[in-house]
Protein backbone atom coordinates (compact mmCIF):
# COMPACT_ATOMS: atom_id res chain seq x y z
CA UNK A 1 0.00 0.00 0.00
CA UNK A 2 2.74 2.33 0.36
CA UNK A 3 3.55 3.02 -3.21
CA UNK A 4 -0.02 4.63 -3.19
CA UNK A 5 0.33 6.49 -0.13
CA UNK A 6 3.30 8.68 -2.33
CA UNK A 7 1.68 8.67 -5.43
CA UNK A 8 -2.05 10.26 -4.34
CA UNK A 9 -0.53 13.04 -3.30
CA UNK A 10 2.01 13.65 -6.61
CA UNK A 11 -0.96 12.97 -8.93
CA UNK A 12 -3.19 16.05 -6.84
CA UNK A 13 -0.10 17.92 -6.84
CA UNK A 14 0.45 17.62 -10.59
CA UNK A 15 -3.80 18.39 -11.30
CA UNK A 16 -3.38 21.25 -9.10
CA UNK A 17 -0.22 22.77 -10.76
CA UNK A 18 -2.21 21.93 -14.33
CA UNK A 19 -5.11 23.55 -13.20
CA UNK A 20 -3.69 26.57 -12.02
CA UNK A 21 -1.48 27.38 -14.81
CA UNK A 22 -4.87 26.92 -17.17
CA UNK A 23 -6.98 29.44 -14.78
CA UNK A 24 -4.08 31.76 -14.82
CA UNK A 25 -3.89 31.58 -18.53
CA UNK A 26 -7.45 32.31 -18.88
CA UNK A 27 -6.58 35.51 -17.27
CA UNK A 28 -4.34 37.30 -19.39
CA UNK A 29 -5.46 39.26 -22.07
CA UNK A 30 -4.50 37.66 -25.61
CA UNK A 31 -1.73 39.35 -27.29
CA UNK A 32 1.40 38.37 -28.87
CA UNK A 33 -0.74 37.47 -31.87
CA UNK A 34 -2.14 41.06 -32.24
CA UNK A 35 1.92 42.14 -31.58
CA UNK A 36 3.02 40.54 -34.61
CA UNK A 37 0.43 41.62 -37.01
CA UNK A 38 1.78 45.40 -35.31
CA UNK A 39 5.16 44.57 -35.92
CA UNK A 40 5.04 43.25 -39.16
CA UNK A 41 2.00 45.48 -40.89
CA UNK A 42 2.06 48.99 -39.26
CA UNK A 43 5.01 52.13 -40.18
CA UNK A 44 4.98 55.52 -39.10
CA UNK A 45 1.06 54.75 -38.35
CA UNK A 46 -0.06 53.51 -41.36
CA UNK A 47 -0.71 50.08 -42.79
CA UNK A 48 0.24 47.65 -45.05
CA UNK A 49 -3.23 46.00 -45.83
CA UNK A 50 -2.32 44.55 -48.91
CA UNK A 51 0.11 42.66 -46.94
CA UNK A 52 -2.34 41.93 -44.11
CA UNK A 53 -5.08 40.67 -46.39
CA UNK A 54 -2.28 38.27 -47.99
CA UNK A 55 -1.26 37.00 -44.56
CA UNK A 56 -4.05 37.57 -41.97
CA UNK A 57 -3.86 34.00 -40.07
CA UNK A 58 -2.30 35.91 -36.64
CA UNK A 59 -5.26 38.70 -36.76
CA UNK A 60 -7.89 35.62 -37.79
CA UNK A 61 -6.65 33.91 -34.53
CA UNK A 62 -6.15 36.99 -32.35
CA UNK A 63 -9.71 37.97 -32.70
CA UNK A 64 -10.73 34.35 -31.76
CA UNK A 65 -8.79 34.48 -29.02
CA UNK A 66 -10.73 37.77 -27.54
CA UNK A 67 -13.78 36.32 -28.73
CA UNK A 68 -13.54 33.38 -25.95
CA UNK A 69 -12.87 35.40 -23.23
CA UNK A 70 -15.33 35.09 -20.99
CA UNK A 71 -16.86 38.43 -18.87
CA UNK A 72 -16.04 36.50 -15.86
CA UNK A 73 -12.44 36.37 -16.67
CA UNK A 74 -12.43 40.22 -17.52
CA UNK A 75 -13.71 41.22 -14.15
CA UNK A 76 -10.88 40.02 -12.56
CA UNK A 77 -8.76 42.23 -14.70
CA UNK A 78 -7.49 45.76 -13.44
CA UNK A 79 -9.52 48.37 -15.07
CA UNK A 80 -6.09 49.68 -17.07
CA UNK A 81 -5.76 45.52 -18.29
CA UNK A 82 -9.95 45.97 -19.42
CA UNK A 83 -9.29 49.38 -21.33
CA UNK A 84 -6.16 47.71 -23.23
CA UNK A 85 -7.78 45.10 -24.15
CA UNK A 86 -10.70 46.96 -25.55
CA UNK A 87 -8.59 49.72 -27.25
CA UNK A 88 -6.66 46.80 -28.59
CA UNK A 89 -9.88 45.12 -29.61
CA UNK A 90 -11.21 48.08 -31.72
CA UNK A 91 -8.46 48.42 -33.40
CA UNK A 92 -7.96 45.03 -34.91
CA UNK A 93 -11.39 44.79 -35.85
CA UNK A 94 -11.01 47.74 -37.63
CA UNK A 95 -8.35 46.23 -39.53
CA UNK A 96 -9.90 42.92 -40.47
CA UNK A 97 -12.90 44.84 -41.66
CA UNK A 98 -10.86 46.62 -43.71
CA UNK A 99 -8.59 43.69 -44.96
CA UNK A 100 -11.88 41.95 -45.87
CA UNK A 101 -12.78 44.36 -47.82
CA UNK A 102 -9.73 45.19 -49.29
CA UNK A 103 -9.06 47.28 -51.52
CA UNK A 104 -11.16 50.18 -50.91
CA UNK A 105 -10.54 53.82 -50.41
CA UNK A 106 -12.09 54.58 -47.15
CA UNK A 107 -13.62 52.61 -44.74
CA UNK A 108 -16.53 55.01 -45.31
CA UNK A 109 -16.85 53.01 -48.42
CA UNK A 110 -17.77 49.36 -46.19
CA UNK A 111 -21.54 48.48 -46.07
CA UNK A 112 -22.84 52.00 -47.12
CA UNK A 113 -26.43 50.41 -47.79
CA UNK A 114 -26.64 48.53 -43.90
CA UNK A 115 -25.40 51.51 -41.91
CA UNK A 116 -21.50 51.94 -42.42
CA UNK A 117 -19.30 49.81 -41.08
CA UNK A 118 -19.48 50.72 -37.46
CA UNK A 119 -23.07 49.71 -37.35
CA UNK A 120 -22.08 46.09 -38.32
CA UNK A 121 -22.57 43.53 -35.58
CA UNK A 122 -18.60 41.94 -36.18
CA UNK A 123 -17.42 42.31 -32.67
CA UNK A 124 -17.46 39.27 -30.44
CA UNK A 125 -17.48 40.66 -27.03
CA UNK A 126 -18.04 38.30 -23.96
CA UNK A 127 -19.74 35.91 -26.21
CA UNK A 128 -22.02 38.47 -28.24
CA UNK A 129 -21.89 40.29 -31.41
CA UNK A 130 -21.76 44.14 -31.57
CA UNK A 131 -20.99 47.02 -33.37
CA UNK A 132 -17.36 49.17 -33.21
CA UNK A 133 -19.87 51.59 -32.57
CA UNK A 134 -21.37 50.14 -29.02
CA UNK A 135 -17.70 48.95 -28.16
CA UNK A 136 -16.49 52.85 -28.55
CA UNK A 137 -19.60 54.43 -27.32
CA UNK A 138 -21.41 51.85 -24.72
CA UNK A 139 -18.24 50.03 -23.73
CA UNK A 140 -15.29 52.20 -23.12
CA UNK A 141 -16.72 55.74 -23.01
CA UNK A 142 -19.54 54.55 -20.52
CA UNK A 143 -17.44 52.49 -18.48
CA UNK A 144 -13.43 54.59 -18.71
CA UNK A 145 -14.17 58.14 -18.78
CA UNK A 146 -10.97 59.18 -20.32
CA UNK A 147 -10.79 60.92 -23.18
CA UNK A 148 -7.23 60.06 -24.37
CA UNK A 149 -8.78 57.04 -25.39
CA UNK A 150 -10.00 59.00 -28.68
CA UNK A 151 -6.37 59.45 -29.63
CA UNK A 152 -5.65 55.55 -29.29
CA UNK A 153 -8.91 54.38 -31.58
CA UNK A 154 -7.96 54.07 -34.98
CA UNK A 155 -10.97 54.31 -37.22
CA UNK A 156 -8.44 53.20 -40.64
CA UNK A 157 -8.46 56.89 -41.64
CA UNK A 158 -5.58 59.47 -42.34
CA UNK A 159 -7.64 61.46 -39.83
CA UNK A 160 -7.54 59.35 -37.23
CA UNK A 161 -4.53 58.89 -34.75
CA UNK A 162 -1.83 56.88 -35.77
CA UNK A 163 -2.14 53.18 -35.36
CA UNK A 164 1.18 52.51 -32.94
CA UNK A 165 3.06 48.98 -33.91
CA UNK A 166 2.86 47.82 -30.31
CA UNK A 167 0.50 46.52 -27.92
CA UNK A 168 -1.41 49.14 -25.45
CA UNK A 169 -0.54 47.29 -22.02
CA UNK A 170 -2.21 48.45 -18.54
CA UNK A 171 1.40 48.75 -17.27
CA UNK A 172 2.34 51.28 -19.73
CA UNK A 173 -1.16 52.49 -20.52
CA UNK A 174 -1.33 55.97 -19.05
CA UNK A 175 2.18 56.74 -20.68
CA UNK A 176 0.53 55.60 -24.09
CA UNK A 177 -2.42 57.67 -23.64
CA UNK A 178 -0.24 61.03 -23.16
CA UNK A 179 2.11 59.99 -25.84
CA UNK A 180 -0.82 59.69 -27.98
CA UNK A 181 -2.67 62.54 -27.08
CA UNK A 182 0.51 64.92 -27.06
CA UNK A 183 1.59 63.06 -30.77
CA UNK A 184 -2.06 64.04 -32.27
CA UNK A 185 -2.16 67.49 -31.02
CA UNK A 186 1.01 68.23 -32.11
CA UNK A 187 0.60 67.14 -35.49
CA UNK A 188 -0.14 70.31 -37.58
CA UNK A 189 -2.21 69.01 -40.36
CA UNK A 190 -4.73 67.95 -37.43
CA UNK A 191 -4.30 70.35 -34.82
CA UNK A 192 -2.49 74.11 -34.34
CA UNK A 193 -2.86 76.70 -32.57
CA UNK A 194 -2.42 80.85 -33.73
CA UNK A 195 -1.47 82.52 -30.66
CA UNK A 196 -1.73 85.75 -32.86
CA UNK A 197 -5.19 85.49 -34.10
CA UNK A 198 -6.41 83.50 -31.13
CA UNK A 199 -7.33 80.86 -32.92
CA UNK A 200 -7.41 77.44 -31.94
CA UNK A 201 -7.98 74.67 -35.49
CA UNK A 202 -8.41 71.17 -33.51
CA UNK A 203 -9.62 67.92 -35.18
CA UNK A 204 -13.30 67.29 -35.52
CA UNK A 205 -12.91 64.94 -32.80
CA UNK A 206 -12.58 67.55 -30.51
CA UNK A 207 -16.70 68.56 -31.86
CA UNK A 208 -17.86 64.92 -31.69
CA UNK A 209 -16.81 63.96 -28.26
CA UNK A 210 -16.40 67.75 -26.66
CA UNK A 211 -18.70 66.18 -23.91
CA UNK A 212 -15.70 63.88 -22.91
CA UNK A 213 -13.33 66.51 -23.13
CA UNK A 214 -15.84 68.89 -21.17
CA UNK A 215 -16.13 66.62 -18.61
CA UNK A 216 -12.67 65.98 -17.82
CA UNK A 217 -11.46 69.64 -18.27
CA UNK A 218 -14.30 72.13 -18.18
CA UNK A 219 -13.90 72.50 -22.08
CA UNK A 220 -12.47 71.63 -24.78
CA UNK A 221 -10.08 74.54 -24.59
CA UNK A 222 -8.92 73.75 -21.28
CA UNK A 223 -8.50 70.55 -22.44
CA UNK A 224 -5.41 71.11 -25.03
CA UNK A 225 -4.19 74.51 -23.26
CA UNK A 226 -1.35 71.98 -21.47
CA UNK A 227 -0.45 70.14 -24.87
CA UNK A 228 -0.15 74.13 -26.34
CA UNK A 229 1.98 75.54 -23.16
CA UNK A 230 -0.63 77.08 -21.74
CA UNK A 231 -1.19 79.72 -24.75
CA UNK A 232 -4.67 79.52 -24.99
CA UNK A 233 -7.72 80.77 -23.05
CA UNK A 234 -11.38 80.94 -23.40
CA UNK A 235 -10.74 84.20 -25.78
CA UNK A 236 -9.52 81.81 -28.43
CA UNK A 237 -11.80 80.76 -31.26
CA UNK A 238 -12.13 76.88 -32.12
CA UNK A 239 -12.34 75.67 -35.78
CA UNK A 240 -12.43 72.20 -36.79
CA UNK A 241 -10.32 70.80 -39.40
CA UNK A 242 -11.41 68.99 -42.13
CA UNK A 243 -11.81 65.38 -41.31
CA UNK A 244 -9.54 62.54 -44.28
CA UNK A 245 -11.66 59.51 -44.42
CA UNK A 246 -8.91 58.30 -46.48
CA UNK A 247 -7.81 54.77 -45.55
CA UNK A 248 -4.53 55.06 -43.72
CA UNK A 249 -2.94 52.77 -46.05
CA UNK A 250 0.95 52.88 -46.35
CA UNK A 251 1.38 54.71 -49.93
CA UNK A 252 3.47 52.46 -51.16
CA UNK A 253 0.98 49.80 -52.06
CA UNK A 254 -0.36 49.65 -55.00
CA UNK A 255 -3.80 49.87 -55.08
Amino acid sequence: MKPYIYIFPVFLFIVLVISNQGHAETQRPPDQLYKNVLQTYIQDGLVDYAGLKSNPEDLKLYLKQTSVVTKENFDEWTKDEQLAFLINLYNAQSLALVVENYPVKSIKDIATDTGGAWKLPIVNLFGELITLDAVENEVIRKNYPDPRVHFALVCAALGCPDLINTLYEAKALDTQLEEQTKTFLMDSDKNSIDTEQKILKLSPIFDWFKEDFSAKSGSVIEFVNPYYDNKANKEFKIEYTNYDWSLNDQPTVKK
